[in-house]
């Protein structure tokens, strides 16, 4: 059986457990995660250090090729919604109503979108009056489904936030 893939917005500044333990997750379930950056072969750096290696360029990919989306928070959000191709890229996502996952500040992206106002969801708690300003139903609570949307507010969520987005696509294994 081919890897389904998940994409993975990200960029210097990740949050590194943001990233580290929803792959986890992600790959004992069968998918496989491609981080998606400015440059493809990119070594970024997480806000604790860690190292990651960007798979493909953000010009080579299309929503198309990939059956989820997952933003981890930390700075690289922030960065990312400055650049109109993450933007459009997370714009596909919504506007399709397929599996997207976000996370702490990854929410940040919605915004850009001009979607947010169609949206419930949760973030870190500094990003939730932002969402709430776009017009965005924001709950402050530990995982927030709304539809294929899928949102947790900061690293101590990650338990639940990693069984809600395994829970979310098909079993593969």
């Amino acid at each position: 059986m081919a890897v389904k893939h998940i994409a993975v917005l990200v960029t210097n500044g990740v949050e590194d457990v943001e990233l580290t333990s929803p792959q986890e997750a992600l790959v004992n379930a069968g998918y496989g995660l491609i981080l998606i950056g400015d440059r493809a072969g990119e070594i970024i750096r997480g806000k604790k250090g860690t190292p990651f290696r960007i798979t493909a360029s953000i010009d080579s990919v299309s929503p198309n090729d990939f059956v989820a989306l997952l933003i981890p928070g930390g700075f690289s959000p922030d960065q990312l919604r400055g650049d109109e191709r993450f933007v459009n890229f997370v714009k596909a996502f919504l506007t399709a109503k397929r599996p997207l996952f976000a996370i702490c500040h990854g929410p940040q992206l919605f915004i850009q979108t001009g979607l947010a106002a169609s949206l419930t969801l949760t973030a870190y708690k500094t990003v939730q009056p932002d969402l709430a300003y776009a017009g965005a139903k924001v709950k402050d609570q530990a995982v927030v489904i709304d539809g294929p949307l899928i949102t947790s507010r900061n690293p101590a969520d990650l338990p639940e936030f990693n069984q809600a987005i395994v829970a979310a696509l098909p079993k593969l294994t």
